[in-house]
């Protein structure tokens, strides 16, 4: 079975990271798309390294199972937890340098009330692993601390690490490929939000199971013809890939599949006669351009160039003995298109 999941972090000790050479890291070639259009220097970068993994079971008996494990390191994870830490450190120094000018006042007159509140404040700033203190009674309570800079150091080593485990071999992906193929789930969850929302797959209740999936294979292809709505729409419009007329405030943004559907739903089609072709009916801008990006011709429907209505615009053109034909008056253009 192939597979590429998130380790837990409670299953890969901190030592395990902290002993690491990042110099000995493979460089990942892959950029996100939010990086793609940064400067180099600016992309966040990932490497990989690759050891094994042992996975024991819940009983004595069961076996143990030895599976590829993917380490990799972020650039960009690694800044934020150095600037959660830096935002921990600053919130706990301010409220431990309170509690050293109240030690010996009127809330805080023993040792036990002052390391009790000191407790408090470690917990809730997560800094138990770091903080090193001491109260001394020689002229009253007063509170001494510090942080361990070596403690730190061994928090920062671990900062941006994190493992994943693969079923995949070696020869099919490696480390790097591994690492690509799991920031594409990105994708393959949105689409499942697509399956349930747009589509609107709701429970089925049928007798046969040949009867759910041939339901299912339907509502399949609708997903398809979705993601491919979206994909033309996108590609279509080069390296940036944003329009604007999408939102109410014209902001520029990605076009998704259900908001190219919702714009392109409000279309209508106004019936034709013989003398009269069928109209389509465009109310906003951002309608003609989606249809421009998809490609489709709104001045030619399936009826207009049919052999029905060749047969019935030749006869109309045709005047009748002791008529003469009278044009149909000119639409709009700037609400209808003609068909």
């Amino acid at each position: 079975m192939e597979f590429i999941a998130p380790v837990p972090a409670a299953q890969v000790k901190d030592e395990v990271y902290a002993a690491l050479d990042l110099a000995r890291a493979q460089v990942v070639d892959w950029v996100p798309d939010r990086d793609a259009g940064k400067p180099a220097g600016q992309r966040e970068v990932y490497r990989v390294l690759e050891d094994v993994h042992t996975l024991a079971g819940p009983r004595k008996r069961d076996p143990v199972l030895r599976v590829r494990r993917v380490l990799v390191h972020s650039a960009a994870h690694a800044k934020g937890q150095q600037a959660a830490r830096a935002n921990r450190l600053a919130k706990a120094s301010a409220e431990l340098d309170k509690l050293v000018a109240a030690a010996g006042g009127r809330h805080y007159k023993t040792r036990e009330k002052i390391a009790a509140r000191l407790g408090v404040i470690a917990a809730r700033r997560r800094v138990v692993s770091c903080l090193r203190w001491h109260i001394t009674e020689a002229d009253g309570p007063r509170l001494h601390w510090h942080f361990d800079q070596e403690a730190l150091e061994t928090e920062a080593a671990v900062d941006g690490w994190y493992a994943l485990l693969a079923g995949i071999p070696r020869t099919t992906a490696g480390p790097a490929q591994v690492l690509i193929h799991y920031k594409g789930q990105g994708t393959v969850e949105r689409r499942y939000h697509d399956f349930k929302g747009p589509l609107a797959v709701t429970p089925v209740f049928v007798q046969h199971n040949h009867r759910v999936a041939a339901l299912i294979q339907v509502v399949c292809l609708a997903l398809l013809v979705f993601c491919l709505i979206e994909r033309q729409v996108r590609r279509a419009l080069g390296p940036q890939q944003t329009m604007a007329g999408l939102y109410p405030d014209n902001r520029r943004v990605r076009p998704t599949g259900r908001m190219i559907l919702y714009h392109l739903g409000e279309l209508t089609l106004r019936i034709g006669t013989v003398t009269d072709p069928p109209m389509v009916q465009i109310t906003r801008g951002v309608q003609l351009h989606l249809l421009e990006l998809l490609g489709i011709e709104v001045t030619r429907t399936r009826a207009s160039h049919s052999p029905e209505s060749a047969i019935f615009e030749a006869a109309a053109q045709t005047p009748l003995l002791g008529h003469t034909a009278v044009p149909s008056p000119p639409v709009p253009s700037s609400l209808n298109v003609p068909a």
